[in-house]
């Protein structure tokens, strides 16, 4: 069921977006960074080279992101090539990658619906209806974020079922694989470890089990990936991947499971076990903490200009009460009811499974209200008590089945969403990053200074190293950006020369961040957006061009008599 449901919606959703999947104008800029890295790694750069080297100052960016993700892209572009070439296994890839993804977060969803006694055939309909979740499963979308999904799904299961050795091994190769990957799922991660300690606790011979599987993959797993996924960031001052940093925390905050493990052996005391959890767990919590206090705050290097015009303004950064009532519906709807429906399961159930499903649910839902980044993983681990509120309707007659089923249906909300929220105001002048790309994608390669969001389609699209991009390390050359635009001409000429900058490029409605000082005609872009054009800068575009690219002009050299 899961594998034809993902097999019909991926054709749909291919039929759809084929002119774009075509052109491979993925759907978000970080899959457009996703496919490059990947370019990149296939073209020659080291494994371990997670630098963008277009990207930012000389010599490049290193990003904070891990190479996990870009296997499967990667192996499904190699295996394709012979049969197809490259540009259409590229294709290929892109739909195809996000599609295995998604057939494997249905089958789990209804593994861990059935473990928790509900319909794995009605938890594979909810997880296929499950807004916003599924945006990050069509065609193209091969960023991190479906990987995430799953990897933390699969923890989920492996905390609701037996307490084997088998399972806690699951359990910890999921939190390293996810930790390998990015931090966004950290607290779903707790969620899970906390889990399986109370379980420790309780379930005797079983959670001991449990507890050593779940111990000794984590140390091992987090020794291994050290090795094999250690990138050219490793020493980066920064919490924001998988860096010295944040390895050191989670091997301290290992020892903790390791403890109760090798305490499991010796006692089966509900008592000492209790005081081991406490003291164990919290020394090791605390050794963590203070040896990496810059986990508790992976994004607080942001220059605050950076994050007042640019981070304020993403949307998945966003609290979820701060959007607009018909967003906040669409992306919190199926969570906030799915959560109401997890008490209710728990309390009437009153099962471990029941109230560890509770557990990452209340855990998913928190990240949502500061971050509506985590409203897909809220949404999915409300399936399983959402399937359980649909099997209690069921003998209540139609009429309250229907209910059930539209209060479980994720894309139910996005419908009342997309009424509410008044359509999308799209550019007046019909600029797009992608027309930039194709302005210059036939000069010579340079340095382009560009909004940040054009970034990754021009190094995805050109062969140009581009200043700025939507990624919170390219603090200097997001900061440059927006110095030179909003400089008067003669500073920004400065800036221009001093950056050595070929070619800069923007929207005649661009930089709506700003607010007014935009259309400032004393500064570089209003004066630009306003056709005035400082002498430095030479048009590339056509007169009344919607996309403006120009090239500097030399310098004029002064002689002294």
């Amino acid at each position: 069921m899961a594998i034809g449901l993902a097999l019909l919606m991926g054709i749909a959703w291919t039929v759809r977006d084929h002119v774009a999947l075509g052109a491979l104008r993925l759907p978000d800029t970080d899959d457009l960074m996703r496919l490059q890295q990947v370019r990149d790694w296939l073209g020659g750069q080291g494994f371990a080279d997670l630098a963008q080297h277009r990207l930012g100052p000389a010599p490049g960016l290193q990003m904070h992101w891990s190479r996990l993700a870009d296997l499967v892209p990667a192996l499904l572009i190699l295996t394709f090539t012979p049969l197809l070439g490259v540009k259409a296994a590229t294709v290929a890839a892109v739909i195809v990658s996000p599609l295995l993804l998604f057939a494997a977060m249905l089958i789990i969803v209804a593994a861990i619906a059935r473990r928790l006694g509900q319909s794995g055939f009605v938890a594979v309909i909810l997880g296929a209806l499950a807004f916003p979740a599924i945006t990050l499963f069509t065609p193209g979308r091969i960023d991190h974020h479906a990987l995430q999904i799953v990897l933390v799904l699969t923890l989920l299961h492996a905390c609701v079922g037996r307490g084997t050795l088998g399972q806690g091994a699951i359990a910890g190769s999921a939190t390293v694989l996810s930790l390998v990957v990015g931090m966004e799922t950290a607290p779903l991660l707790a969620a899970g470890g906390a889990a399986i300690a109370l379980r420790w606790r309780l379930d005797g011979a079983a959670g001991q089990a449990r507890m050593a599987g779940y111990a000794t993959a984590l140390l091992l797993g987090l020794s291994a990936a050290a090795v094999l996924f250690r990138t050219s960031g490793w020493n980066v001052a920064a919490c924001d991947g998988f860096t010295a940093i944040l390895w050191r925390a989670a091997m301290l905050a290992a020892l903790a499971p390791a403890a109760m493990a090798v305490a499991g052996f010796a006692t089966q005391s509900v008592a000492a076990r209790t005081a081991v959890l406490i003291v164990g767990g919290g020394l090791a919590l605390a050794a963590a903490a203070m040896s990496a206090p810059a986990c508790l705050h992976p994004y607080g290097q942001v220059d605050p200009l950076l994050a007042r015009l640019w981070l304020a303004h993403v949307n998945e950064a966003q609290p979820l009460f701060a959007l607009p009532l018909g967003k906040a519906i669409a992306a919190g709807g199926m969570a906030l009811v799915g959560l109401g429906a997890g008490i209710w399961f728990a309390w009437t159930t009153r099962t471990a499974a029941s109230w560890i499903l509770l557990a990452f649910q209340a855990a998913a839902v928190g990240v949502t209200l500061v971050q509506v980044r985590g409203a897909p993983l809220a949404a999915l681990t409300a399936v399983p008590a959402l399937a359980a509120m649909i099997a209690a309707a069921r003998p209540r007659g139609p009429m309250a089945l229907v209910v059930a089923w539209l209060g479980a249906s994720g894309i139910a909300y996005a419908g009342v969403g997309d009424r509410l929220t008044p359509p999308a105001q799209a550019s007046a002048h019909g600029c797009t990053p992608a027309a930039a790309a194709a302005r210059l994608a036939a000069l010579p390669p340079g340095l382009v200074v560009a909004p940040i969001d054009f970034g990754p389609t021009l190094l995805a699209t050109t062969r140009h190293h581009v200043l700025a991009g939507p990624y919170h390390r390219d603090t200097q050359g997001n900061r440059a950006m927006y110095d030179l635009f909003l400089s008067p001409s003669g500073q920004a000429e400065a800036l221009a020369r001093r950056w050595g900058v070929d070619y800069v490029a923007l929207c005649k409605d661009g930089f709506a961040e700003v607010g007014d000082r935009a259309r400032d005609r004393q500064l570089l872009a209003g004066s630009l957006m306003a056709g005035q054009v400082p002498p430095w800068l030479r048009p590339i575009s056509p007169a009344g061009s919607s996309t403006q690219v120009y090239t500097l002009t030399q310098p004029v050299r002064r002689t002294t008599q």
